[in-house]
């Protein structure tokens, strides 16, 4: 199966097409620290075999948190908290990249909430403070100075998180992106401040770091980003990135159906028409299904987010299932001999 051979994007090689997506754990402490907990998480499924972990949404700035309690790399603490994680994961065998965010809008600390515009995502949340263009410039450096710190903790790749409705995303999107200035208004301009995060990161990071993004390729409602647009904003980027992570939604409440592969279709496209790696993700749980995905081209990489969290084997279970027993821990290889 395509899905358990290793796989090379520029100099990286992954020693399968499996990735943990980013799933916030709120187990750190107000300082924004990884601790043993994270340490637990992250080994284990770099044990189980995944080939791509990428770490939870780690705010660039304290007001950038989405929750008090969740990563953070805006200080060299954090970042040396990060260390050994990065190395026992690099042990076991597998990549690792870590997501930058900002909260934006949808931040847990309703007093010092920031957005491109001032409004707030729903009434349990404040309104935010619409940032100036010099505010605006000084989030793109706060990203910039936590790849730096993401790149002296070991992670082999960054991820821009440009989805779900937190700050980068907030201005990509017209529904959230009212300003009148530089930033705001057309697609150039409402793609200017993700630019500047990717052309200053680019300029700092060692050639031998990927950089990729993650997007919400819909906003499931009428005046906001579709399929059509995010290929738009992605050609206006792509340049800069290694690879885009394909998500849905996550800007205003409208419900979406999901289903396993709901968002497969807007991987397939991306990668079509603008000519990118893609990582598919949504309720795929099934070695089959992320099969299909990768035999037919949709996708390059495909990610198991729930199904890694109810089973950290399961790659090792899925491979061993399908005859592939290449990436088996010493210490585990008894357990599945037949």
């Amino acid at each position: 199966m395509k899905l358990f051979e290793e796989y090379a994007i520029k100099n990286l090689l992954l020693r399968n097409r499996i990735v943990m997506p980013p799933m916030c754990m709120w187990q750190a402490g107000k300082n924004g620290l990884a601790n043993q907990k994270h340490f637990v998480h992250y080994v284990t499924r770099a044990v189980g075999g995944v080939g791509l972990i990428i770490v939870e949404a780690t705010a660039v700035s304290p007001e950038g948190r989405i929750e008090p309690k969740d990563l953070g790399i805006w200080n060299d603490e954090q970042k040396n908290s990060l260390k050994m994680l990065v190395g026992e994961c690099h042990h076991y065998g597998a990549k690792m990249a870590l997501q930058l965010a900002h909260a934006g809008r949808k931040g847990f600390d309703d007093a010092n909430i920031v957005a491109p515009s001032a409004l707030a995502f729903n009434s349990e949340y404040g309104i935010p403070h619409e940032l100036t263009q010099p505010e605006i410039l000084q989030k793109v450096d706060d990203f910039k100075t936590a790849a730096l710190r993401a790149v002296e903790a070991g992670f082999d790749m960054i991820e821009i998180h440009a989805a779900h409705g937190y700050l980068v995303h907030e201005f990509l999107s017209p529904l959230t992106n009212k300003r009148a200035d530089e930033f705001g208004g057309s697609l150039e301009n409402r793609v200017r401040f993700l630019k500047l995060i990717l052309a200053a990161i680019k300029e700092v990071i060692p050639e031998n770091v990927l950089l990729e993004m993650r997007v919400s390729a819909s906003d499931y409602q009428a005046g906001g980003i579709d399929m059509d647009e995010m290929v738009k904003i992605v050609d206006q980027v792509k340049n800069y990135l290694d690879l885009v992570h394909v998500s849905s939604g996550g800007l205003t409440e409208n419900p979406v159906k999901s289903y396993p592969g709901y968002q497969v279709e807007f991987s397939r496209i991306i990668k079509e028409k603008c000519g990118i790696p893609t990582i598919a993700v949504g309720l795929i749980d099934s070695p089959d299904l992320a099969e299909e995905i990768i035999e037919n081209g949709r996708a390059d990489l495909v990610a198991l987010g729930r199904a890694l969290l109810r089973n950290p084997y399961w790659v090792l279970n899925a491979a061993n299932a399908n005859k592939y027993n290449a990436f088996i821990p010493e210490m585990y290889q008894r357990g599945f001999k037949r």
